[in-house]
């Protein structure tokens, strides 16, 4: 009577280790990216200085992420996949012209726009940063948390995280993102009954689904939450002006 046993837990632990090879197989290497990010990212800061030094390794990576068949990954892995190309291309668009850009909006003109130009390697194909944000980040995951996790180089743009994203770690990332970015009042603040947020909420208002208030009553803490819980039913809401210079050191 053991032997049928043996057998069966035989088996299932072969079908478990090819289980665990093929979603090992699956995940990206995003190790020279982090090795970049944790160098020359402080603060949401991007020492470009240093990352032009480093252009090579950056070349290496997106190179990495060329050979990637995104659709074979686990759903988070594929969200972590393209947030990180995203960020790494904005990087290497931003040294193509450094030094001497200002504002990522100087590397386009009257006819394109920076985020227009096919410059990504992905799934054999060039893309453009507008196609990975508006064609396949916000389309495919609906997550507004996306707009705390792409960086658009700009300083009122969210801080580049000093880490790549993992599949792994997708959900806490993001989740300390936005809570992050809507808790600085740098972005955003509370005068009178008056709640001023980042342009963001403005030009992609249809993300948050569930309203711009309840999106800052969620992710909201301390002082700010406490007063936007006493006066929500008459809170007015304002946009800032985006700053669109270099969010360089």
């Amino acid at each position: 009577m053991q032997k049928p046993r043996t057998l069966f837990f035989g088996i299932l632990f072969i079908i478990l280790g090819i289980t665990t090879q093929s979603m090992a197989a699956k995940m990206v290497d995003h190790s020279l990216f982090a090795g970049l990010l944790d160098k020359y990212i402080a603060s949401g800061k991007v020492n470009y200085s240093g990352l032009k030094k480093a252009e090579a390794t950056l070349d290496t990576y997106l190179a990495i992420l060329a050979k990637v068949d995104s659709k074979s990954l686990p759903r988070d892995e594929q969200f972590a996949f393209y947030a990180n190309a995203y960020n790494a291309w904005t990087i290497k668009l931003i040294l193509g012209g450094y030094p001497g850009v200002e504002s990522i909006k100087d590397l386009g003109n009257l006819f394109k726009s920076p985020w227009k130009k096919e410059i990504a390697s992905i799934d054999g194909k060039l893309m453009t940063l507008d196609h990975i944000e508006h064609n396949i980040l916000r389309p495919r995951f609906m997550d507004p948390r996306v707009h705390f996790a792409i960086n658009c180089a700009a300083k009122s743009c969210p801080p580049l995280s000093d880490k790549p994203f993992t599949g792994e770690t997708l959900d806490q990332q993001l989740e300390q993102l936005a809570s992050a970015f809507v808790n600085d009042s740098a972005n955003n603040y509370l005068k009178g009954n008056t709640l001023y947020v980042s342009s963001i909420f403005k030009w992609f208002k249809s993300d948050f689904k569930a309203g711009i208030l309840d999106f800052f009553l969620k992710y909201s803490k301390d002082d700010l939450n406490a007063r936007l819980k006493m006066i929500k039913k008459n809170v007015k809401i304002k946009y800032l002006d985006y700053d669109w210079s270099l969010n360089g050191k």
